[in-house]
């Protein structure tokens, strides 16, 4: 950040420019997030990709929406997690445009970590805890006053169109690279039929859309889970996604890059965690088959990531930062690993959704 946005920033903060000093925080890939810091007082500055997000406006009010919400809820006793809100400038305003970029500004949520991998089944359980608990508490939101800020983020069928189209252009010559990969990819649109079918049968619902074990923090001293963070792809869809990301995400004790594939599974202890830790704040607002698509979830969200990293390849790595020629193609090989170590321990899965269930069969669908 150049000293004249800080300054303008400290300005309409009504802070003293002179005594104000900023820092980069945060590991996210889109949004560029710093700490501001003016004597006693801290707080995130963020400045917001408009390539990715390209309604800023709309973004901001999803979640002040969200906040609104879990505001409510925290003062009834029903939410015990802190909350992130907006801080409101001298003007008034939530969305700051400066130099034709668009920053907002965060409360700090001092006391607490972030991690970038999940270190153990207790970590895991209490960030899906966390999640599940966030959800809970937005369960009577109506999820169709939010803006999709992504137009069809998990469109898994336009997923495969995509991959189709960049096979067809061939563009820089790379499908016999990847034959193996494509061809498997293409037996795998089944999932699209199985998620249709079920979508007709179960809520929509807000999501999260990111849940990463880096978009949680953790209090410094209980290590238990603090807040839920980066609320910028909260949308309407299925609790399945979130809760597919997670084990996307958590389970496996390779990077999302790693060549070493043969170590790319499903860690049982961390996705028993992550279920445990879901489904316990969840059990009264599901249905038995909600429960159940959760891990439809799980299979989905490696394949899409696969097919997404794919067709990047193919197209000469126009979306995802690479820092190779290989790294897409690397990358859709290590998400079809882990969808592969899915379906090869697919019964041992359901049988672990199926173990925390409420054994009451007649509980009623939310």
């Amino acid at each position: 950040m150049n000293i004249s946005i800080q300054n303008k920033l400290s300005e309409l903060l009504t802070l003293p420019p002179e005594l104000t000093q900023v820092s980069a925080i945060g590991s996210g890939h889109i949004n560029s997030t710093w700490l501001l810091t003016s004597i006693d007082k801290q707080f995130i500055v963020q400045k917001l990709n408009t390539e990715v997000f390209k309604n800023p406006a709309q973004l901001v009010n999803n979640a002040k929406l969200i906040e609104q919400h879990l505001n409510a809820k925290q003062l009834q006793n029903n939410y015990p997690l802190e909350i992130i809100k907006h801080i409101t400038t001298q003007n008034d305003e939530h969305l700051i445009k400066i130099d034709n970029a668009y920053y907002r500004v965060l409360n700090y949520i001092s006391g607490s970590y972030s991690e970038d991998v999940v270190k153990n089944t207790q970590q895991s359980e209490q960030a899906a805890y966390a999640f599940g608990v966030f959800a809970h508490a937005l369960q009577d939101f109506n999820a169709q006053q939010l803006h999709t800020v992504i137009p069809d983020f998990h469109n898994l069928a336009m997923r495969f169109e995509q991959l189709n189209t960049a096979i067809t252009n061939n563009s820089v010559n790379r499908v016999k690279h990847c034959a193996d990969e494509i061809e498997y990819c293409l037996t795998q649109p089944h999932l699209i039929t199985e998620l249709s079918q079920v979508a007709k049968q179960i809520p929509l619902r807000v999501c999260h859309n990111d849940t990463k074990i880096n978009n949680m923090l953790f209090c410094n001293t209980t290590h238990n889970a603090k807040a839920v963070i980066d609320l910028d792809t909260c949308m309407a869809g299925f609790w399945l996604y979130d809760f597919g990301d997670m084990v996307r995400t958590f389970c496996s004790p390779e990077a999302e890059d790693s060549t070493n594939l043969h170590n790319v599974v499903i860690r049982k202890g961390i996705f028993s965690a992550i279920v445990k830790g879901y489904v316990t704040p969840l059990k009264s607002s599901m249905s038995i088959l909600e429960q159940e698509s959760l891990l439809l979830g799980a299979k989905i969200m490696p394949l899409m990531l696969s097919v997404r990293f794919l067709t990047d390849y193919l197209n000469n790595d126009v979306y995802f930062k690479v820092s190779h020629a290989e790294h897409n193609l690397e990358r859709a090989q290590n998400q079809l690993a882990l969808y592969k170590n899915i379906l090869s321990n697919e019964e041992w899965m359901h049988a672990c959704l199926v173990d925390e269930q409420i054994q009451d069969t007649k509980k009623p669908v939310s």
